[in-house]
């Protein structure tokens, strides 16, 4: 059993009433609420962050729906470009919006993402009215996470880091990227989100064996600036291959205890995405 309240903390949304931007190479799956609320009951979430996947470009219309339908123990997380007006801010504020996500790994719409896109966007929600608790978050390959190390430690906003940072886990906490993110995490204003396992393992599932020391070692650093998220629908992966029941059971090897499977499923969540007290 998940505590009460447990929040998967990035999945993604796909619909057919919706289309997908030109940029996009691959036909998206159908993954619609109805489907989403399903894996729901099957693992014991009530709360969910839903990210804008790549496939839509800079159109959230997808998530929004999908919040709407979801209702109060749903957030979200956009995807805009760097001519977002403040007026959209607050309008995607308005739908429980609580964040940006800059995306260096997949095509997006507006082609190449650079360091300063990720500077200009971040300025624009710090001083945003209506932006107050939002957060950066970024999706970026171990050697960018390096690169970008100086510009991540001055972001004047919170920073979510993707996907375990990509890290090799043949490196773990050797990688360069790892110590980056340790420093980040040290810093007190960084999160970690633990998904995406499968990315970069090499032994592959159910369990994800080779992925369990990078996820141990960021509990015992940072329990507290931890969320997971289950990734669904997993579309990095072959359709049916990953068991996302399988993806909590990894989840229990990380935390280690039941406090930290609180923290990581509840209370983290509550304070980063903004959650009251009921879902």
């Amino acid at each position: 059993m998940l505590p009460s309240l447990a929040c998967d903390s990035h999945m993604h949304i796909f619909d057919r009433r919706f289309a997908p931007s030109p940029h996009w190479p691959r036909t998206p799956p159908d993954a619609p609420v109805a489907a989403y609320r399903r894996l729901q009951q099957r693992l014991g979430t009530s709360r969910a962050v839903v990210v804008t996947p790549s496939t839509y470009g800079t159109d959230n219309a997808c998530t929004l729906d999908a919040l709407d339908q979801l209702g109060e123990g749903a957030r979200g997380v956009a995807v805009v470009g760097q001519d977002i007006s403040a007026a959209e801010l607050s309008r995607l504020a308005a739908r429980r919006v609580r964040g940006l996500r800059v995306n260096f790994v997949s095509p997006q719409s507006w082609g190449e993402t650079t360091p300063d896109m990720l500077d200009n966007l971040a300025r624009q929600v710090a001083v945003h009215p209506d932006c107050c608790g939002w957060h950066i978050q970024v999706f970026a390959q171990p050697a960018q996470i390096v690169a970008m190390a100086p510009l991540l430690r001055e972001l004047p906003l919170p920073l979510v880091i993707d996907h375990l940072g990509r890290i090799d886990p043949a490196e773990g906490t050797a990688a360069s990227a790892y110590g980056v993110l340790r420093g980040l995490l040290d810093g007190g204003h960084t999160w970690v989100k633990l998904s995406g396992a499968y990315m970069r393992s090499a032994a592959q599932g159910p369990g994800y064996a080779d992925m369990l020391p990078l996820g141990r070692a960021l509990v015992q650093a940072a329990p507290e600036r931890l969320v997971w998220g289950s990734d669904w629908p997993h579309t990095t992966e072959a359709p049916g291959s990953v068991d996302d029941a399988a993806l909590v059971e990894l989840l229990r090897a990380w935390a280690g205890s039941d406090d930290a499977m609180d923290a990581i499923l509840v209370d983290n969540p509550a304070r980063l995405y903004g959650f009251g007290a009921a879902a």
